[in-house]
């Protein structure tokens, strides 16, 4: 009740509007369904929001920001309530440059936030792979590789 988990899965399809929902929670979903391009749990996700807008018997209006690293899903979360293309997404960092409000109805507004990257004091390496930097970006592409090979097991690495 307090701090409620909700099973979701953006919708991956390219077109514009009319982005398909599945009514089947993502518990219950059978494979074919997960795998395929419609979002599952926005039922059960917009419930919650709804809930979370109702103070009392009163409906008021509701502000959610959508927080998280550089791309894990933010635009397509709210894209995929809002069942149209509202922000921009894409395959790399830096896609959404400004915040974004988008109102997904009369009592609840989402905000699409650019990626936020905490400082942890790790070596500048690490940038690219945490997300904050684009590939295409790297000055040089050797230090990162570097910090992926001393991660890996040499047993993956090596090719045999």
């Amino acid at each position: 009740a307090e701090f409620p988990a909700v099973a979701f899965k953006a919708c991956t399809q390219q077109q514009s509007r009319n982005l398909k929902q599945s009514r089947l929670s993502a518990a219950t979903a059978p494979e074919e369904v997960l795998s395929g391009g419609a979002c599952v749990g926005a039922d059960c996700l917009l419930r919650v929001l709804a809930n979370y807008s109702r103070c009392g018997e009163v409906k008021t209006t509701l502000t959610v920001g959508v927080v998280g690293y550089p791309n894990v899903g933010k635009g397509s979360l709210i894209n995929s309530l809002k069942r149209s293309r509202a922000c921009s997404v894409g395959a790399v960092p830096g896609v959404t440059r400004c915040l974004q409000a988008v109102q997904l109805d009369r009592h609840i507004q989402l905000l699409d936030c650019p990626g936020v990257i905490m400082s942890s004091g790790a070596p500048p390496d690490a940038a690219p792979l945490r997300g904050a930097l684009a590939p295409q970006r790297l000055r040089d592409p050797l230090g990162p590789a570097a910090a992926i090979l001393r991660r890996c097991p040499p047993e993956q690495v090596g090719g045999g």
